[in-house]
This record gives C-alpha cells, structure tokens and sequence, in this order.
C-alpha cells in the first residue's frame, strides 16, 4: 500500500509534458528578438545545456554535452551573433511575472558578487561582496527580483562597476563597455530597473531592499512610481518623530514596553521564528515633487531579537495605511532574493560564466536568468497545484523544490548530456590540442612581459 501511495504521489507531482510545452511557450515569447532562426537554434540548445547535469559549466563542457564538435557557436552567440538580449530579458520577466502575479507581488532588489581569477573580466576589481565573502577580485551585479505568495524569480540585472575601474578606459575599450555608460551607484542601478520594470508594465505594491538601498534618493524614485518600501536602514539613520529628530538607535531607546509586540518572524526547517517588533511613527524626507507630503503612512520598523536583543531597523512606506503585520510580512519576503542568487547559482550556474567582454556578460546573464526563470516559476506553480489537489497521498510530502524539480526534468524532459564513444573520442584531442595552444601563447606573452623593459 504505501509503495502504491509513492508511486501515485510521484506521478501527480511530475508534468513533464506540461513541462515541456511551458519550456516551449517561453521560447516563443522572445522568437522575434534573433535575426536568424539558427541563433534562436542554438540560444534554445545552450539554455537546456545549462540544466543538465554537469561537473563543469563553461561554452567548452556546455557545446561538449548538447552535441557540438566545438564551441564555436556557443562563443558565437554570446559575442558576435544578431540578436537583442535586453528583449530576451524583459519578454522572459513578463511570462515569469504574468504567472507568478497574485495581485500583491513585490519587487526585491540586492547585489551578488562572483570570484575572478583575473582583472581581464569586465567590471572585475577588488571590491567587498557578502557572497564571496569580503573583499576580493570579483564581479559585481544588482539584481531585481519580482516575488508572491505564490513564487519568486529573478527578473533583470546591472553589472556593477567601481568608480576606479569605470574611469579606466583603456579596459573600457578592451572589453567593449559603452561609451555612454558611467559610474553609477547600487542604488542608481536598482532605480534604473524599477523604472524599466514599471515601462514593461509589471505592477507592485512595495519595493524591499537592505541597508544599501535605504538612500533618500531611492526611496523618492519608489514614491514617483507609486510604490511604498522596506529598507532596512543603519542605526545612526536620521528619522524626524513627532516629538524630535534622532537617530534610529535612540527613537527605538525611547520606546514603552507596551510598545513591542512578539510576532513571527519566519519559518525554518527547525520550526517558528518569533522576534519582538515596534513601529514608531515618522516624518517622511522622500516626498516627491508634486506630491502631497501628507498622504500616506511613514514609519520606523525595529525588530528585536527574542534572545541575543539586537535591534534591527526599516524606513518603511505605504501609500495607504498599513499594519504591523503586514510591515513584518514585507520584511520576511525580502529574503527571497537571497534563495534566488542561492538556486540560480547552484541550478543554472549564474556564476559560472567565463566571460571576459561586455556584451559575452549580459548574454551569458540571459540565458542563466531565462534558465532559471523557466525552473523557478515551474516549481512555483507545481507547489500550488500540490496545494490546491489536498491529495492525502501527498500530505506528508515537503512543497517541491527547484532543486527536486530539476531533478526531475534531466529524468523527463531534458535531452541527456552526449557522451557516447564516439562524440568523447573526438572532443578529447580537441580539447587537449586548443590546451596546448594556449600553453603556448601564455608562455610566449610571458617572455615578451619579462624581456620588454
């Protein structure tokens, strides 16, 4: 009996040919952005590339599995090939957000770094990046991520650059950046993309972010565009209450103990989080031009730990009223695009591009984000059909994952990686002769670097 319950459980869970006609739905939405049906060809081919199941991911190991005699088309498609990689991005961020939208859905900003082996990548410096874990020679980008009740996805990205590495010309020139382009800062970036997601027509209520997007400058770009915020804010944050201006840190020291309420703060594998909230009421400084700087609701979140006692702090806005609980839920879903950065990393290898140039970065980007939004948004709807089923077969199974759905796909859907003997013996002395080629050259560049004075 229990074998017969796994097995019909299994199958309910599993739509592979659902699968495969959403897969085909998302390739259609963006068919127009190539200029030839055989870069769309290989587009499509390189994007299952990228969730199959392989020890490494890169154009050579990525052309090796879906059956190339070489990398050359893959290099092709994210250097020198016609077609538009931004309307790739934002048709893919419309089907992700057309299915995942409940009509309460959020737009998360945040950064993630990636680790480089060499200055020779754009925009790569030595900068502080929490993923990487401090200060390191790394890749920088802001990302935006739309999230519900019902799922989350990554939506778009800025690669970030250092004012140093900006003024540089030389590498700007090497690696193909625009001349247009400029320094500009993180929370610059994340305005840059709530405004083109605003253009694209995807509507929020909030935008949330932590301490580096808690600027007056952001949060009046979210006030123009009708969005209230959460972000987190330092402690020595400037607030103007009623009775005085003060840092954060002393409005939350003032505070009465009726003032705190113990609510749940999240929900772990090893059961509730609950911590002690308090919202004080404050004067907002982001009023737009034009705006009435009475209308909606301004006030200071602080979240105290239930044991350690640390204190937290959020400028939060609402262009209506708005509660405490509904404030904490706010907060609690901005860890969301911390679980994307996690599965696209470990899913469709967001950080695995071994690109050097401008245009190679964004296009590898894209094919990683429409990779995952085609594995985040599938695994979404699952878990809310298993939701909506009540099948008492499937009440002791945990919601489905990205990473079990994946797994499921390579079984189902997904073409297997190449490896017959025939396909292995022919990459392997190609492989080993374009090593010994470029052993050469580095050898060579070497020599030329130690003699020339």
């Amino acid at each position: 009996m229990s074998q017969d319950q796994n097995e019909t459980a299994a199958s309910a869970t599993v739509d592979h040919e659902g699968h495969e006609a959403a897969f085909g739905a998302l390739l259609a939405s963006f068919s127009t952005c190539f200029a030839r049906s055989e870069t769309r060809e290989t587009f499509a081919r390189m994007t299952r590339g990228m969730l199959m199941e392989l020890e490494d991911v890169n154009c050579w190991s990525l052309a090796e599995a879906i059956g190339e005699r070489g990398p050359h088309r893959l290099h092709h498609l994210l250097s020198r090939a016609v077609w538009d990689e931004q309307a790739v991005l934002e048709r893919t961020a419309l089907w992700a957000v057309n299915l995942l939208d409940d009509g309460d859905g959020v737009l998360i900003a945040d950064e993630t770094g990636d680790a480089k082996s060499s200055r020779d990548a754009v925009a790569a410096a030595r900068q502080y990046s929490g993923s990487v874990g401090g200060v390191d020679l790394c890749q920088v980008a802001v990302h935006l991520t739309f999230a519900t009740a019902t799922g989350h996805c990554l939506i778009d990205r800025r690669l970030y650059f250092t004012r140093e590495w900006a003024g540089d010309e030389e590498r700007r020139e090497l690696t193909g950046v625009p001349d247009e382009l400029c320094f500009t800062t993180k929370p610059q970036l994340a305005a840059h993309m709530l405004r083109a997601a605003g253009l694209q027509g995807i509507s929020a209520s909030f935008f949330l972010g932590d301490e580096v997007y808690g600027g007056r400058e952001l949060r009046t770009t979210c006030r123009e565009l009708g969005l209230g915020y959460v972000v987190a804010v330092r402690s020595n944050h400037q607030v103007t209450t009623p009775a005085a201006k003060l840092t954060a840190a002393r409005a939350a020291a003032r505070l009465p103990k009726r003032a705190w309420e113990r609510m749940r703060t999240g929900t772990g594998q090893k059961g509730v989080r609950d911590d002690d909230w308090a919202m004080i009421e404050v004067t907002a400084d982001d009023t737009p031009d034009g705006h009435d700087p009475d209308t909606g609701t301004s006030v200071l979140l602080v979240r105290r730990h239930r044991y350690t006692r640390t204190l937290s702090y959020y400028r939060c806005f609402a262009p209506g009223p708005v509660t405490l609980a509904r404030l904490v839920s706010l907060v609690c879903r901005r860890w969301r695009v911390e679980d994307d950065f996690q599965d696209a990393k470990e899913t469709c290898h967001l950080d695995k591009g071994q690109v050097t140039c401008w245009n190679s970065w964004h296009r590898w980007s894209v094919i990683t984000l429409v990779a995952y939004a085609f594995l985040a948004v599938t695994a979404a709807l699952e878990r809310t059909a298993q939701t909506s089923r009540n099948d008492p077969a499937e009440t002791d199974l945990v919601t489905l994952s990205s990473h079990e759905l994946l797994r499921l796909l390579r079984a189902l859907m997904l073409p297997p990686p190449r490896r017959d003997a025939e396909h292995l013996l022919w990459w392997s002395p190609w492989r080993r002769r374009h090593q010994h080629h470029a052993r050469l050259c580095h050898r060579r560049w070497h020599t030329y670097a130690d003699t020339t004075p």
